[in-house]
């Protein structure tokens, strides 16, 4: 589950990227305009995937040994 919810931050990170830097909204451009089902689905899931990975910050982080 943490990995989907790093993919989907990504992907609404690139969005606001492209929209930043070149007005392009990529996730309304690709899925039928901002008001279209699928684009508002991918948007909530981008939304999902946001708040879940707010969990990341507070998992109790695992130190790793060096073997060397």
């Amino acid at each position: 589950m943490d990995n989907t919810a790093l993919v989907l931050v990504i992907i609404g990170a690139l969005n606001w990227g492209s929209i930043g830097l070149f007005g392009v909204d990529l996730v309304a451009t690709l899925f039928g305009g901002q008001a279209s089902i699928l684009s508002r689905i991918i948007y909530t899931l981008v939304a999902l995937g946001g708040l879940w990975s707010i969990t990341l910050l507070f998992k109790e982080k695992i130190p790793v040994r060096d073997n060397g």
